[in-house]
């Protein structure tokens, strides 16, 4: 047998992409390299997800084939082993030069530069040897500190910095121009000529100097690599009329130096609002990451020792005390208190915690002193896995991004066409245009149609090539995806997939798993009924009891519980076997014991049919709604027991809730049809499909899913027994409380376990929706009447500048109206 080719899934970070066509760009080139099975960019995240086959391709290709684009691929420095430490309490260049040493000393370590004049620390390690923790505690043995990472700025936080800043400079330059041309001018009377090239001076610096950095490096470092973006439309336009201005020192014609920098300075004016803006958007992210405990108060050789995070080890004790975060998920092992999960499941009120309870780590310890076992530490906790998925679902492409892709890839070539279409067209029909210009100047002040056949053949030309926007139908959809998807972590609902937020809106049928999603998952033992008087309750309930100590399954535990409770002993059991959704079997004193289903016994007692008697209380329980099985000792039915489980708080409500949606709803269970009809009927459920096996639940959804044609099926269950059904249906549902929950295996996670989140889902996926539809409205509205005005003359490059900046400000602004819509959490009654 030959080993297929394995596929590697990897997230490349990548710097300097500002629009949709950018994302375009370098998803085109990736998509062409021999390979690569799928690539998806991200803008918003700023994150190329790609699917890729080793045996054909590798990273420092793929890095290639991005930086040939004229982008860059970011350092990942968890990978690289690569850290700048802020060190503090360097005085002189003895300091440094200690910190050098003793930071070159340590096994590990590779490469270090420290530098006096930043206090900075540079070091590249192997992870393998060494931690990010040892280098720290290295520098404080030699008697200086390292900063935290909450004392210094984000990336993003330093790029937003930046680009304020030229924002600013851009500002004060054009000001300048415009109070030079707009109110020096109108008193002083200079030649042409030398007006001109003082407007030159003045503008220079900001079209070509601060445009340099934020736009024209971009451009062509594109154009190196045979690509064009978004920064090459405000290139052409900044270059095109500074040129004008040149050309207007040495020729009679218009020159346009404002023009230039006006173009610069509005674009940045965007460029900055456009970052703010998604970084409020990515706030969820980053308000989930803020809220991980920085130490944790461990015992190690009979004392308490408060250690950073990173150095808890699994299994180890941790102490909380009231009003501290728990550190790490893990299990109580003595104490009791109020826990604050809400960051976790946005519910406000406290949920108890007493020995053997799981906590979450990160959650807030409340009034009572734990003693919590570390159970998962790093990357394998809840907070980390909810971060990645989140991650991992605001970088998914939805469906009806598509369109918006399309045009997007195509649309920086298209508007240059477009504007050299339209200069051509000024060149050749000067005259009627012309006239078009004189009426439009009666209600348009800044439109001069005495501009000379050069001048408005520039000024229409360029106006189109700055207004266009790419940036707002790329940044539509997935602006809209990062929002709503930050919002439903925020409230215990987290989307693995970001196109379940579309596909949710659309479902037909809900289908429910019974025990654990309906019910609360904690059967009880309600009945014991012996067929024959000569044996006992407590005899009949000990064989039972004994028979099901060897299975895990929740029921088997409940009647061990009930037995336990009565005080029966427990008996060893022989040759134990579980029988997959029938039952169980063994010897117990040495003689066969089957619990199970009627299936089960019938099998095995070889066709021998089962008491009327025992049939018919079988069938009163069951009728009540309680799971029951028969009981058989030596081939001899000797009696039924039943287990019932509660409903959960509030199934019924967020039944009722599904319906006024127009959803069907059915339950799909192992149980009989006469528990499921029962079950159902209480929470308000038309259809039972009952006697369901696991192995049989994938293929009752794909059946369902054909019914009349073709059906939007969701499926809910417990994420573990039910991960095939999950698979199968259009949306999957995984449904639990606490650490334990299968994040991966449904589309969406419930994690608060609260089927009223089903419908806070459903809400929320039909407010992103609306929301997108309305932000490619605005996009492809705005393109469509801006791109035809500019052409026309109406609009002054400047003001055509400033429209496309605000463009993608607008969608994104309103994108960012997500995070008040109301989808029935407890955060939006407030």
């Amino acid at each position: 047998m030959t080993e297929k080719n394995k596929k590697e899934k990897e997230k490349v970070p990548i710097e300097g992409m500002t629009c949709a066509s950018c994302a375009q760009t370098i998803e085109g080139a990736l998509d062409k390299q021999e390979g690569i099975e799928k690539a998806d960019v991200n803008l918003m995240t700023e994150k190329a997800s790609i699917e890729f086959d080793p045996k054909k391709i590798d990273m420092d290709k793929i890095s290639e084939t991005v930086e040939k684009t004229g982008y860059k691929v970011a350092e990942k420095e968890e990978e690289k082993g690569e850290t700048t430490l802020e060190v503090t309490g360097m005085t002189c260049a003895s300091c440094a030069d200690t910190v050098d040493k003793a930071l070159s000393g340590v096994e590990g370590v590779e490469n270090v530069t420290v530098n006096i004049s930043t206090e900075k620390a540079k070091v590249v390690y192997e992870p393998n040897l060494v931690s990010k923790t040892d280098l720290i505690k290295t520098i404080e043995e030699v008697g200086y500190g390292v900063a935290s990472e909450d004392e210094k700025e984000t990336d993003a936080e330093m790029r937003l910095a930046k680009t304020k800043q030229l924002m600013i400079y851009a500002w004060i330059g054009t000001g300048l121009l415009l109070a030079y041309e707009f109110l020096f001018l109108q008193f002083i009377d200079l030649p042409d000529q030398t007006a001109m090239i003082i407007s030159g001076i003045i503008a220079t610096p900001v079209a070509l100097i601060i445009g340099w950095p934020t736009v024209h490096s971009k451009t062509f470092s594109a154009l190196k690599g045979g690509n064009i973006n978004m920064e090459t439309l405000i290139t052409l336009g900044v270059l095109s009329a500074w040129t004008t201005g040149i050309l207007a020192i040495l020729i009679e014609i218009p020159g346009f130096f404002m023009v230039s920098a006006m173009i610069l300075s509005f674009h940045l004016i965007g460029q900055y609002l456009e970052d703010k803006a998604k970084g409020r958007a990515s706030q969820a992210i980053q308000k989930l990451l803020e809220l991980e405990a920085d130490t944790a108060r461990v015992i190690r050789e009979g004392e308490e020792k408060e250690i950073p995070l990173e150095e808890v080890e699994v299994g180890e004790s941790m102490i909380v005390k009231p009003g501290e975060k728990i550190p790490t998920d893990g299990v109580v092992k003595e104490g009791s208190s109020a826990v604050d999960e809400s960051m976790a499941t946005g519910e406000s009120v406290p949920v108890e915690k007493n020995e053997g309870d799981e906590v979450i780590g990160s959650t807030i310890n409340q009034d009572g002193i734990l003693k919590v076992e570390a159970t998962k530490i790093g990357k394998d906790t809840f907070l980390s896995q909810v971060v990645e998925m989140v991650e991992d679902a605001q970088a998914t492409r939805l469906p009806v991004q598509a369109l918006a892709d399309k045009v997007t890839s195509k649309f920086v070539p298209a508007v240059i066409l477009i504007s050299l279409a339209t200069m051509v067209s000024w060149v050749l029909f000067t005259g009627q245009l012309q006239g078009v210009l004189e009426w439009a100047g009666n209600f348009l002040p800044w439109v001069n149609p005495d501009l000379g056949t050069l001048g408005l053949v520039l000024f229409a030309g360029i106006a189109v090539l700055v207004i266009s926007c790419p940036c707002a139908l790329g940044l539509a959809t997935p602006t809209s995806v990062m929002v709503g998807t930050g919002k439903g972590a925020e409230n215990g609902i987290l989307f693995r997939e970001g196109s379940a937020l579309e596909y949710i809106q659309d479902l037909d049928i809900i289908v429910f798993d019974k025990t654990g999603t309906l019910t609360k998952g904690k059967p009880e033992l309600t009945d014991v009924w012996p067929s024959r008087s000569n044996l006992s309750q407590k005899e009949l309930l000990r064989k039972a009891a004994s028979i099901e100590n060897a299975s895990e399954h929740p029921i088997a535990q409940a009647v061990v519980r009930g037995a336990t409770k009565q005080d029966i002993e427990i008996t060893q059991v022989k040759d134990f076997e579980n029988v997959r959704g029938k039952g169980v079997k063994g010897k117990v004193d040495e003689e066969l014991v089957i619990v199970g289903t009627r299936k089960l016994i019938e099998e095995e007692l070889n066709g021998k049919k089962i008491p009327d008697k025992a049939m018919k209380r079988r069938a009163q329980l069951q009728d009540e709604g309680k799971t029951s099985f028969f009981v058989a000792v030596e081939g001899e039915i000797k009696g039924v027991i039943a287990v019932a489980d509660e409903l959960k708080e509030g199934a019924k409500e967020a039944i009722h809730q599904i319906k006024e949606f127009g959803i069907k709803t059915a339950i799909l269970t192992g149980d009989n049809q006469r528990v499921g009809e029962a079950i159902a009927s209480q929470v308000g459920i038309e259809e039972v499909e009952a006697d369901v096996l696991p192995d049989r639940k994938a293929e009752r959804i794909k059946e369902l899913q054909k019914r009349g044609g073709r059906n939007k099926i969701a499926m809910v269950g417990d994420g573990i027994n039910d991960a095939p059904a999950l698979t199968q249906a259009d949306i999957g549902f995984a449904i639990g409380t606490g650490t334990d929950i299968a994040i991966e295996s449904g589309d969406v996670t419930l994690v608060r376990g609260e089927l009223e989140t089903i419908a806070q889902a459903f809400k929320l996926s039909k407010a992103t929706m609306k929301n997108i539809k309305q932000n490619l409205f605005w996009a492809f509205g705005y393109n469509s009447a801006a791109i035809p005005a500019a052409a026309l003359g109406f609009l002054h490059p400047a003001i055509a500048a400033g429209a496309m900046a605000m463009s993608s400000v607008t969608v994104v602004s309103n994108a960012l109206r997500l995070k008040k819509v109301d989808i029935g959490t407890e955060e939006d009654k407030r």
